[in-house]
């Protein structure tokens, strides 16, 4: 028996009122598989072996992945989730940066770019759900894994009940948990789903491994903090770690991830080619279905995370390779074959931008992740997302899948007498609709052309399709979805053409099926209605035993066919692209499955539609001009609107305007440059520096000291960009090295300079995380007073792995020693800096993560309009001389439509081979959008979103240059470009706020 939602609320605010201590085994909370006691939290979210329910109906549970911490203009939020809903998905999955919201222990802020209430306000308005992965680890390719920085000073392990770090993580999950217990679905809000910790699997330094205490632990934090909605994990391989059954901290749905062509755009972890078509062998998961009926059979097979793309390492290939290896190819195998072992619960990546510090030390700016929508925003430039569509859209109508029963393994030879195929069904269950065939080579990186024929099981017997003759044909590395006795306002006895959607309008039906361009397809149907071919050529059609059977061959030409109510539109693939099926009614719909919705021709982008008043109300985006053409829609509709503008019903032609772009030429602008490195300059005063006197570190991860006392970044509390030292000390006159061990991960760079000279850089490799030196010096007088400057650049800190506590090691200077010929060494004093403040940052507009530790971030000449009466004229277009840095700026006017257009913006560096000694970082109206590493790369394009950019005002761009050795630095050939623009139906851009420049107290 179900309890009262009243009585449910007081169970829970007196359990959550029990236990307060950081003891792992205090009382805790759980939602054990179990009906009647779930239901004491909430009973809105339930589920059962096939799927989720939300209030009572069945979903295929299909999100998008996007971090609303790698887009900060929260006025965009909604731009990208129209997108991910147009798919036919209905989720997004978001993780938290706890580095971001509690930048300094014990103060948690989530304001400005960092508020979450927007987030969660555009997902309901674009009638999405989310599933909330706030940590406290997130690992998600950033810096310490979400990790603050100030975690470098805990003793504990991470990720472990060490007591030390569960108290460290309290009062980031008591405020984060409050924020999204707030906009659960249980108080309506969006948020159906809570993941606790993130891929905690697999540790050789924790023995035993895991350790449910800390599991636990974590769950507890969120059901004190008010979270009532079902727990999920995500195991890093589908592994059963917390599935339910398995005692303390155990989840309520066990879920896990894959990625089955690992992170190498090229290949090259399996010495292959550097080539992105090559998969590897052996690599598609076909033995997750019987794992899962082994490790959580109550619960639905849930993919929490699947690969959508791959991140990319300094040094890569660049993501457009991520997105050849990764491509609609790989969605139609990989995808499908998940399908095949009844997945109802995915979930897909977008991308987004490393802006500031974000990123961990291996990835560079752009998070573009070759994902189906661009970094920049644009979906349709990539085939990825239109092929997306056509499965997420064919899932949406088919919930006869849902609860389809698989066979544990892939077959052959059974279902088909061709060898070279595999077919997979899913079988109906009672009462249902639907049977599904997958189909794919049993080589499954074959780029052969195979004919077959396939066994189908129906309600008229076994048949041998195609009937009519002729045969079926897998070009390459596709996979098929073929289907049996399938409802679609009528009874489909079976198609071998793929389902985009059907839809059912008053007393009438459109169904809308596929295949590839040449491909021979064949359907069936129920009806005594004989097919009246009413478009297109190249129909046949024949009745054998009482069912009407249909042939044809898919091409450009669309073919229209007329049977009684139903009517068929018959496509080849990539027309299938342009059409669309916008959701009618509240924001999430009447019904998830088959709600009311209309059927469009438009293009490239229906973000939604309305009706009201006999008027259909669709907003669209347009990159070139085209028709637009209502396919299916109540028979009340007799007028359209796109975009707020009447056309004409039901098809009309819609003309793009000439479009001119004036940008400007930024080689023209009046630049303007400071010193950065005033710290090797005669004279400079370093009495505002922070001394560096800890005689002992508690990072474990750095312990022993190599040196009399530390110069790790974190423990002085600067985790991000730039480190910058002055060392002091009095020559004997004989020191002829200096001996230096540096550290800043991958690509990161170090220079050092002895009064101002440069002695030596470092200037990064690929893989490189640090540098050991020894650079000679030049003879010193005995007696006078030297400093040494080094700078070591920060790439970000370390992923952690549970218990080995990798994100500790340390950034800075490691070990050093000036030495005499005698081997005596000299005694340094240092003073150090990173961002001003550090931990205390200035800059709360742009967050902790913003700035790093050179002269122009420090004094925030970054931002816009700083004191140009301190700057000198001089173009970075011409450059320095010399190592060192310099800061240059620029301001420029905008003057574009971004009212009615979406017009993607880049900063491009020059795309060279050459070895060029420098590097880099873009700011922009004060937000830092450019990491640009000449000698490694592989990066030159760096977006920037309308919202940071003014497209109708004043920007100001900045460069920090950093040259490595005497030849200095100059950027020729640096650009200001547009992308492909688009006339849109998406809401106003909001300016975030861009601070100008005022004077800091105690900038140095």
């Amino acid at each position: 028996m179900r309890l009262s939602s009243v009585l449910a609320l007081a169970f829970l605010g007196n359990a959550l009122s029990l236990g307060t201590s950081h003891s792992p085994s205090r009382l805790h909370i759980q939602m054990p598989n179990d009906p009647a006691k779930r239901a004491l939290l909430q009973n809105i979210v339930t589920w059962d072996q096939h799927s989720l329910f939300i209030n009572g109906e069945r979903i295929m549970f299909f999100s998008g992945e996007v971090h609303p911490f790698r887009l900060p203009v929260a006025s965009l939020y909604l731009d990208v989730f129209q997108k991910i809903k147009a798919m036919g998905f209905n989720c997004v999955s978001f993780y938290t940066m706890w580095a971001l919201l509690e930048p300094k222990q014990g103060e948690f802020r989530a304001e400005g770019v960092f508020d979450l209430v927007p987030f969660f306000e555009a997902a309901s308005e674009a009638g999405l759900y989310l599933l909330a992965r706030p940590g406290p680890y997130i690992n998600a390719e950033v810096t310490g894994g979400g990790y603050p920085g100030w975690l470098q000073r805990i003793t504990g392990r991470l990720r472990t009940s060490d007591a030390d770090y569960l108290a460290a993580t309290d009062n980031y999950m008591a405020h984060i948990g409050k924020i999204i217990a707030k906009y659960q679905i249980t108080e309506g809000g969006p948020i159906i789903l809570w993941q606790p910790e993130n891929e905690y699997s697999r540790s050789g330094y924790i023995t035993p491994f895991p350790q449910k205490d800390y599991m636990q632990y974590v769950e507890d934090q969120a059901r004190n903090a008010g979270i009532v909605v079902p727990f999920i994990s995500n195991d890093v391989n589908p592994l059963g770690y917390f599935a339910p059954g398995t005692g303390l901290g155990e989840v309520d749905i066990y879920g896990y991830d894959g990625y089955p062509l690992r992170f190498d755009c090229v290949g090259s972890f399996l010495n292959t080619m550097s080539n992105p078509s090559v998969w590897p062998a052996n690599f598609l998961p076909t033995t997750w279905r019987l794992l899962h009926l082994k490790q959580s059979p109550n619960t639905p097979n849930a993919v929490v995370e699947f690969q959508a793309g791959s991140f990319d390492p300094w040094g890569g290939p660049g993501f457009e390779k991520c997105t050849q290896l990764l491509g609609y190819e790989f969605e139609r195998v990989f995808y499908k074959n998940l399908y095949s072992a009844g997945t109802t619960f995915l979930n897909l990546i977008f991308g987004g931008t490393n802006w500031g510090g974000i990123s961990y030390p291996e990835g560079y700016t752009s998070y573009d992740y070759g994902a189906a929508i661009e970094e920049d925003g644009r979906a349709l430039n990539r085939e990825k997302y239109s092929e997306l569509k056509l499965q997420a859209q064919m899932l949406k109508v088919s919930p006869g899948y849902i609860t389809a029963t698989p066979t544990v393994n892939y077959t052959n030879l059974v279902y088909s007498t061709t060898k070279e195929i595999a077919i997979t069904p899913l079988f109906a269950s009672n009462g249902t609709y639907g049977n599904f065939y997958v189909v794919r080579h049993l080589d499954y990186a074959s780029q052969a052309s195979t004919n077959y024929t396939i066994k189908l099981s129906t309600s008229v017997g076994s048949l041998t399709v195609p009937q009519m003759g002729g045969s079926l044909t897998l070009n390459g590395r596709d996979s098929k979805i073929h289907v049996s006795d399938y409802f679609a306002g009528i009874n489909v006895l079976y198609s071998t053409a793929e389902i985009f959607t059907w839809k059912q309008f008053d007393n009438k039906a459109v169904l809308i099926v596929y295949g590839d361009n040449g491909e021979l397809h064949e359907m069936a149907f129920n009806t005594t209605s004989e097919p009246v071919v009413v478009e297109g050529e190249g129909v046949e059609a024949q009745l054998i035993g009482g069912n009407w059977v249909v042939q044809c061959v898919a091409d450009s030409t669309r073919k229209m066919i007329q049977m009684g109510t139903l009517t068929v539109y018959m496509l080849d693939r990539n027309s299938a692209y342009d059409y669309w099926v916008p959701d009618i009614g509240p924001a999430y719909g009447t019904s998830y499955l088959n709600p009311e919705s209309v059927i469009i021709k438009a293009g490239y982008l229906v973000r939604n539609a309305s009706i009201s008043e006999g008027c259909l109300y669709i907003s669209a985006d347009f990159n070139t001009s085209t028709s637009v053409e209502v396919i299916g829609a109540p028979s009340r509709i007799s007028k359209l609107f796109i975009n707020g503008e009447e056309q004409s019903y039901p098809k009309t032609e819609i003309t793009l305007p000439a479009l001119d772009l004036a940008l400007p030429d930024l080689s023209g602008l009046g630049w303007s440059y400071v010193d950065s490195l005033p710290e090797t300059k005669d004279g400079y005063d370093d009495s505002l520096w922070v001394i560096a006197d800890h005689a002992t570190t508690p990072n474990p991860a750095g312990t022993p000291l190599l040196t009399p006392v530390s110069l790790y970044g974190s423990d002085y509390g600067f985790h991000v960009g730039a480190l910058v030292y002055r060392g002091s000390f009095t020559s004997t006159g004989q020191e002829s090295s200096l001996y230096i061990s540096t550290r800043g991960a991958w690509a990161f760079a170090s220079s050092v300079f002895l009064n101002g000279t440069l002695i030596g850089s470092f200037p990064g490799e690929m893989e490189s995380e640090w540098s050991n030196v020894t650079y000679s010096i030049p003879t010193l007088t005995s007696g006078s007073t030297y400093i040494l400057t080094v700078v070591v650049d920060n790439m970000g800190l370390e992923e952690d792995t549970p218990g080995a506590d990798d994100m500790k090691s340390p950034r800075g200077i490691i070990d050093y020693s000036l030495t005499c010929p005698n081997s005596t060494a000299t005694t340094i004093s240092w003073k150090l800096t990173g961002n001003l403040g550090g931990e205390d940052y200035i800059d709360q507009a742009r967050g902790p993560l913003s700035e790093g530790g050179f002269f122009a971030e420090r004094q925030g000449y970054t931002a816009p309009e700083p004191p140009l009466d301190v700057f000198t004229p001089g173009s970075p277009y011409t450059g320095f001389e010399g190592a060192g840095v310099v800061y240059y700026t620029a301001n420029f006017s905008l003057a574009l439509p971004s009212e009615a257009w979406d017009i993607p913006l880049s900063f491009v560096f020059p795309n060279t081979t050459d070895a060029i000694g420098y590097r880099a970082l873009l700011y922009v109206n004060g937000w830092q959008f450019g990491r640009y590493v000449a000698n490694i790369g592989p990066q030159t394009r760096f977006p920037v979103p309308e919202g940071i950019l003014n497209y109708k005002g004043t920007n100001w761009v900045g460069l920090v240059l950093w040259a490595y050795g005497e030849e200095g630095a100059k950027v020729e050939g640096f650009t200001l470009e547009a992308g492909m623009p688009v006339l849109s139906g998406r809401s106003p851009v909001v300016l975030v706020d861009c601070p100008k420049w005022c004077v800091r107290d105690g900038a140095y």
